[in-house]
């Protein structure tokens, strides 16, 4: 592993803690979406069976991708979190190391 001077290294936390931090305040919002837009797919969908037409049927698939974009988009940022805290923690070993 390269060097890394202290400064350089704690500048790197600095940076990556202000990025998890708002990295978790995105998957807050983003996990209440999540539950307003899994109760419209679930209604659609019930909706649709209901109604038995094609405009329903229609909505209801267009609220579920909605809701799979939503999902895709909230594994990404929980990798990203993952990936970031890893990070973290590298540095932070490397901080003590040092």
């Amino acid at each position: 592993m390269p060097s890394m001077s202290k400064r350089s290294i704690k500048r790197k936390l600095a940076k990556s803690t202000s990025r998890l931090t708002a990295l978790r305040a995105d998957l807050s919002v983003i996990d209440e979406q999540m539950r307003s837009l899994d109760e419209d797919a679930q209604d659609t969908a019930t909706r649709a069976v209901v109604a038995d037409n094609t405009a329903a049927t229609r909505e209801a698939r267009e609220a579920a991708e909605h809701l799979a974009a939503h999902r895709r988009h909230r594994a990404r940022v929980v990798s990203e979190i993952d990936e970031l805290s890893r990070r973290q923690d590298e540095l932070l070993d490397r901080l003590n190391e040092s």
